[in-house]
């Protein structure tokens, strides 16, 4: 398994010692803002047990993201399959930081080492992005790195229920021209 190495963060496999960082992150009503309800302890867990054992049979997932300069877990990046049920397929990159790690360009630095992993070297011929569409912030990340969205593509996310987290938004970016 590959470390992601940026300038100031480390995307690393998962240490017992971010569980505790993790769950706080998980309980807290902002961070899941877009996400849907909090997270027991439990259930954040079992979100990092699951998050191994994809790495382990598929050699990608959600890379823990930890601050070089402090060693301070501060959240996840990675790729992941798109959900079933879901009107595309593909892989996806997302994000997702403690809220005092937010405002600092940690999501776009995360995110532009995940796709250059994506496209370098698993040669994704397209990555995706899913929000939903009132996360602004989200969707700001997502141009900076240069995704695109069509509003043809937006969508209504069958596992949401009715509400701000039903109407979600589909960006893409292709691999940059070789050369």
């Amino acid at each position: 398994m590959t470390d992601l190495h940026t300038d100031r963060l480390l995307l690393r496999r998962w240490r017992d010692t971010d569980l505790e960082p993790w769950a706080a992150m998980n309980a807290d009503p902002e961070v899941r803002e877009h996400l849907g309800a909090v997270l027991t302890r439990e259930q954040s867990d079992a979100s990092v047990a699951r998050f191994e054992a994809d790495f382990d049979r598929r050699g990608y997932g959600w890379w823990a993201v930890e601050v070089r300069a402090t060693g301070e877990f501060v959240g996840f990046a990675g790729l992941d399959d798109v959900d079933d049920g879901l009107p595309f397929t593909g892989v996806e990159v997302g994000w997702r930081l403690a809220r005092s790690a937010w405002g600092h360009g940690y999501a776009t630095e995360a995110a532009r080492a995940v796709l250059a992993f994506g496209f370098g070297t698993l040669a994704l011929p397209e990555i995706l992005a899913v929000t939903t569409a009132g996360n602004l912030r989200s969707q700001a990340v997502m141009r900076r790195l240069g995704m695109t969205t069509d509003p043809a593509d937006d969508f209504d996310d069958p596992e949401a229920p009715e509400g701000p987290l039903r109407r979600n938004v589909l960006f893409r970016i292709a691999p940059p021209p070789q050369g």
